[in-house]
């Protein structure tokens, strides 16, 4: 992989605020206290910090963070990292740092700018990119026993009160070992899964990523001013788990047709309600069979991007599955095909790369052209499936488990309510459980049973004053080159963007009504706003509605057939929600930047998915 997204010498001059002259919310004062020192800006550290660039990670982290939540970040920090640095590693680029400001995550790539350092590292990753490229079916083959398998292990943890008196199992099996052990071993096993799965999310992807990458690179050598679009439509039509959950929904939709079930879903807007009434019905019991077989696991998909414990999944929140199936109800009776336009996507996958491949000059052109190609199609279908196994089935179980811890320090009267753990940072926690462990062993009242309740109604008010904070973009010194592919690829973060940051923090188009970002999916659509920040929002949603999000989660792909057109603040041309709309035929353009901040619910927009460009063509909400 070679380096070419290098920064305009005038716009590298430029700078975005320092982050250290972020100043605090007033009533958030105090708020460091909730995260771990090494994630904090740190005086001792400025010269550093401060002249490194900053982006935003609203893609996975669009809230300010909870502090049992940062598990899931210093999870990725060093399992994404590592991949780069120590075990590919990648040529020109190194990890991904990370700081909490004001709650908020900004991340930072790392590069390599030593020719000769990059050629060292480029011998490595040949021979050992070589290898998994080599055999990446097999190894893919072999990557999916392993999450299943930490999935099944998650599942058989479990956490229990700790007893009034232990059992006569526990005596009379001479285990030696009792209830408090067992209580905090599970802890101990529940984190370490965790870290276990977050180490294979990261074995394959950054390699995926960087297959995509040379491809990318190659065409735009080849065939100059080519767009993203016109290579990401190369490896588009790869049928993916991601759709397999959406894929469920229409299947019960049109199931419910069949059986004559359909009026009693269109009937009811609650879920439970709805499954109240089918079950009355003579078929009922077919319907609800099919119901139940499509659960598990496929609504064990997250409302976000999985990794916030707020991001519930549908199997815990029905609404979002059942009023897509309602609408495909609908379009069922009306005698549309619900299905998605995949022999379209594939024709049209066939004729581009036909037509690029005509342009190449010589057979070695073509040869080299074709090997990419290839490898890209072969690496896709991993970069998307991994994040149903990990963000969505494994890390909803996961949050579901802390809440079944949570609860045991509810009935040991730690918290009112099992959410509260969420307040305490994993290695609390442990702290936490081991009081709980001494009131137990010596019958005397635990500290946390006075302790932590006014910890957590201090950081429940500090959190909620940071939530008012708008983060902006980007902090600190745009680098002379973005080398990292996760970066590139995922965030979208390229000169271009940089540039447009710029340009908008410095009142540029952005305060005209104008907007750009990365071309993700073709059309051109105006429309009306629908702002989206939590995805309790999405329930929202009308007909023709043009979606302004920070970014979406694959979960919402069933309310895209209500669309018009979808908007971004952040993601790149290989971002589900650029993934999802181009595999829906749906105009969008990711990365804007600043898109929930400056377009309201209501107002009339334009979005051209061709160039890019978001206009607001009435300043007036409706």
């Amino acid at each position: 992989m070679t380096a070419t997204n290098e920064i305009p010498l005038e716009t590298a001059q430029a700078k975005f605020t320092s982050p250290f002259d972020i100043a605090t919310p007033a009533g958030a004062e105090g708020w460091e206290s909730m995260y771990p020192y090494y994630a904090l800006l740190s005086e001792d550290q400025r010269a550093l910090d401060e002249g490194k660039f900053w982006f935003f990670d609203g893609m996975h982290n669009p809230e300010p963070l909870y502090p049992f939540d940062t598990i899931m970040t210093e999870n990725w920090w060093v399992a994404a990292s590592q991949m780069s640095t120590r075990v590919w590693p990648v040529p020109p680029a190194l990890g991904i740092d990370h700081r909490i400001i004001n709650g908020y995550l900004y991340v930072s790539p790392n590069a390599v700018s030593d020719p000769e350092e990059i050629g060292r590292r480029a011998e490595v990753f040949g021979v050992r990119a070589g290898h998994y490229y080599g055999n990446w079916d097999s190894i893919y083959a072999e990557w999916e026993v392993k999450a299943n398998d930490c999935i099944e292990r998650l599942k058989a943890i479990t956490f229990a009160p700790l007893p009034d008196m232990e059992p006569e199992s526990s005596v009379f099996g001479h285990t030696g070992t009792y209830s408090s052990y067992r209580l905090l071993t599970s802890y101990g096993e529940l984190i370490h899964n965790l870290f276990e799965m977050g180490s294979y999310h990261f074995e394959m992807l950054n390699l995926g990523y960087g297959a995509y990458l040379t491809f990318r690179e190659f065409c735009q050598q080849a065939f100059p001013g080519i767009t993203d679009q016109t290579v990401a439509s190369m490896v588009s039509g790869i049928d993916i788990l991601l759709f397999r959950p959406d894929d469920e929904v229409r299947k019960l939709a049109k199931l419910a047709v069949e059986l004559g079930v359909a009026d009693l879903v269109l009937a009811n807007d609650d879920p439970h309600a709805a499954l109240a009434a089918i079950g009355g019905h003579a078929n009922g019991a077919q319907w609800l069979a099919a119901f139940e077989e499509s659960k598990e696991p496929w609504f064990w998909f997250s409302t976000g991007a999985g990794y916030t414990h707020s991001d519930r999944a549908w199997i815990d929140d029905l609404r979002l599955p059942f009023t897509a199936m309602r609408g495909y109800i609908e379009a069922l009776q009306r005698g549309e095909d619900i299905r998605r336009p995949l022999d379209a996507i594939l024709a049209e996958r066939t004729r581009v790369t036909d037509e690029y491949r005509s342009y190449l000059p010589t057979d070695e052109d073509r040869e080299a052209f074709d090997g990419l190609v290839e490898i890209a199609r072969k690496v896709f279908p991993f970069v998307e499936n991994h994040n149903f196994y990990i963000e969505h089935w494994h890390h909803s179980l996961f949050w579901s488990k802390v809440r079944e811890l949570g609860e045991v320090f509810v009935a040991h009267n730690f918290f009112d309510d099992h959410e509260d753990i969420f307040f305490l940072h994993r290695n609390e926690v442990y702290s936490a459980l081991y009081d709980l462990m001494i009131g137990w062993a010596t019958g005397t009242e635990a500290r946390g049973v006075t302790y932590w309740r006014p910890i957590v109604a201090k950081r429940r008010a500090i959190r909620e004053t940071l939530s008012t904070w708008s983060p902006p973009p980007a902090l600190g010194v745009p680098p002379e080159q973005i080398t990292e592919p996760l970066t590139v690829m995922l965030w979208g973060i390229t000169p271009e963007s940089v540039q447009e940051w710029l340009g908008v923090g410095a009142g540029g188009e952005g305060g005209n009504g104008v907007l750009r970002g990365v071309a993700a999916s073709p059309g051109k659509v105006t429309g009306r706003a629908r702002v989206i920040t939590d995805p309790e929002q999405i329930h929202e949603v009308a007909d023709g509605d043009i979606l302004i999000c920070r970014i979406t989660a694959p979960s919402w792909a069933p309310v895209f057939s209500k669309l018009g057109a979808a908007v971004s603040d952040v993601g790149g041309i290989m971002a589900h929600t650029a993934i999802v709309s181009r595999e829906y035929g749906l105009p969008a353009v990711v990365g804007t930047g600043f898109a929930t901040t400056t377009i309201k619910t209501g107002q009339l927009v334009e979005v051209d998915g061709n160039q890019g460009i978001v206009r607001v063509l009435e300043e007036d909400s409706k």
